[in-house]
């Protein structure tokens, strides 16, 4: 009989054990709409989309980023990533994958190769390079920090940078510094995963990236008054 109870004892503490160690690393889903809005400009304000999600344990996920642009009801810019990610340092994760530009036309393919995580100061920081296609590669720089007023009023501005070591005239895109986009986004969380926010945006094409644009009577910079709704669940 000791003997007996000894091993179901030992079985229950096994399965209890399993169970504590399965707990604490979780599968986990998470989506997030980064950015939902409308552009105020001179001609069709523009709506603008930036959303990712990832699935997966704390140190291996795979992403999906996707971001994009419509103007006038014609999808002018659209792009979509799917990455593995793996933690490789405290609050810094190493990711791989691949990315698809489906707009603007010709489409075109790049290896992607990069890391996100939070930066000195909590600078949420994202950064990759883009590998093939006619643009040669490509790098680009996104980053932000979030100031509280309070618990829910948040003002947040944002820096992203791109970069290409080749020029891509069929997309109109240069070689060297290619935009520049800066914001300044002020939230409100009704709830934690639902905030809507105003703002203001500004956007900057250079060298031959401008040149392009000027070409097709296209802008080289812009400022907008911004509206949307960032959620997440």
């Amino acid at each position: 009989m000791k003997k007996l109870l000894s091993t179901v004892l030992g079985t229950l503490l096994a399965a209890n054990t399993a169970q504590a160690a399965m707990e604490d690393d979780p599968l986990l889903l998470k989506v997030m709409l980064e950015q939902f809005e409308i552009r105020a400009t001179d001609g069709d304000d523009p709506r603008v989309w930036e959303a990712e999600a990832w699935l997966g344990k704390d140190l291996n996920k795979f992403w999906v980023k996707t971001e994009g642009e419509r103007v006038g009801g014609d999808t002018e810019e659209a792009e979509v990533q799917l990455l593995y990610s793996r933690g490789i340092y405290t609050y810094w994760d190493l990711q791989i994958g691949w990315r698809h530009d489906i707009r603007p036309r010709p489409k075109r393919d790049w290896l992607v190769v990069g890391i996100k995580g939070l930066a000195p100061y909590f600078f949420d920081t994202d950064a990759a390079l883009f590998l093939g296609g006619p643009g040669g590669v490509g790098a680009r720089l996104q980053t932000e920090y979030e100031l509280l007023f309070t618990q829910r009023l948040i003002l947040t501005p944002e820096v992203e940078v791109n970069l290409h070591s080749k020029s891509d005239p069929a997309t109109g895109t240069g070689s060297g510094l290619s935009d520049l986009e800066l914001g300044l986004r002020l939230r409100y969380e009704i709830r934690r995963e639902f905030a809507p926010y105003v703002g203001v945006n500004w956007w900057k094409k250079f060298g031959s990236t401008a040149g392009f644009a000027r070409a097709e009577g296209g802008p080289t910079d812009d400022l907008q008054w911004v509206a949307g709704i960032r959620a997440w669940f």
